[in-house]
């Protein structure tokens, strides 16, 4: 993390609890104008005369399709067509800024630096270099994914249903730009794990080391997202995707669901279905997090991502298989 960031963030009385969680003093007054620094994610920078091209090769979405307006969710599959990682691909100029979960950063930084060879690239972990911070606030919102870059500050509307930017820029005009929002407009600054429970709501399957290359992308709804483009050619793991697209569908999906637990779930847990006797495994958590860490302290009530068979909507006997007494009720799928 930048030094001088993070200093800033010390001098808005931030807490950080470890490398990807911070804490601000809790507000006795409802702001629903919210401004949340994000260390759980990380940004790769692919340059060079040939940057688009490796990445055409490597990803799920079309790289061409993107402009200094337009960004694209995607996914970087391994040849048998599971994600290695989810990001978010933003066009800058000529470089692509790639937004990822920073524990998954350097693994995929080595994978496709496999494929560089002789090509024209330069992938360079730039997470020091650029901030990372999300507003969100209860204006309804415009086009998804579409973004300005103005006054060297990159903002990306992410969510369908509420205000909700991505913000990204170098460590002066971040510093910038949050006092702004704070002083101006009247924005309050938010624990980090807020923006991790928004992208939830939202069906955002951000992955981890434990769930890393255990899912094909139509089993986190990438495809509903925009992350697949089904026409741009071939990628690595693309047959996989594609067999799954054109001759059936994905037998599993991602579900919103809630339970009522002490200790959120880790991801990869397993569920299960309690209807037969011996309690077989139907699916797995892909992220959880208590509802109380936003808005109702010291609640029980956690909200989870579940990769299940397409037709557990109806399913009505769920559980976790280490906490069999805790029942999980389906919330939403995106089917």
């Amino acid at each position: 993390m930048n030094p001088n960031w993070k200093n800033f963030l010390l001098s808005q009385q931030a807490h950080f609890e470890d490398d990807a969680a911070i804490k601000f003093p809790v507000s006795l007054a409802y702001n629903d104008k919210v401004l949340c620094p994000m260390l759980h994610l990380g940004i790769l920078t692919v340059s060079g005369a040939d940057a688009g091209r490796l990445l055409q090769g490597q990803i799920t979405c079309d790289v061409n399709e993107l402009t200094e307006t337009k960004s694209s969710l995607g996914a970087l599959c391994n040849p048998k067509g599971r994600v290695i990682t989810t990001f978010l691909l933003i066009k800058k100029a000529d470089v692509f800024l790639m937004v990822l979960p920073i524990v998954l950063l350097e693994a995929v930084k080595k994978r496709l630096q496999m494929y560089v060879l002789r090509s024209a690239v330069s992938i360079t972990d730039s997470s020091d270099h650029y901030c990372l911070m999300g507003l969100s606030s209860s204006v309804l919102a415009t086009e998804v994914l579409m973004h300005t870059q103005q006054q060297d500050v990159i903002s990306i509307q992410f969510s369908a249903t509420k205000s909700r930017h991505l913000v990204i820029a170098e460590t002066e005009a971040a510093i910038a730009f949050w006092s702004e929002q704070v002083a101006t407009s009247g924005y309050q600054p938010e624990n980090s794990e807020h923006w991790r429970y928004l992208d939830m709501l939202d069906g955002i399957p951000w992955l981890t080391n434990e769930t890393s290359e255990e899912f094909i992308p139509q089993m986190l709804n990438l495809d509903q997202l925009g992350g697949i483009s089904f026409t741009k050619g071939c990628y690595t793991g693309q047959e996989i995707v594609a067999r799954t697209h054109y001759l059936g569908k994905a037998k599993r999906s991602l579900f919103l669901a809630e339970c009522a637990v002490p200790n959120a779930p880790l991801p990869n847990e397993i569920i299960i279905d309690d209807v037969t006797d011996d309690a077989q495994p139907i699916g797995r958590v892909l992220h959880a997090q208590h509802s109380g860490a936003c808005y109702q302290p010291e609640s029980d009530l956690c909200k989870l991502l579940l990769v299940l068979p397409v037709a557990t909507d109806s399913v009505d006997h769920l559980k976790l298989k280490d906490m069999p007494q805790c029942p999980i009720t389906i919330n939403r799928s995106w089917l």
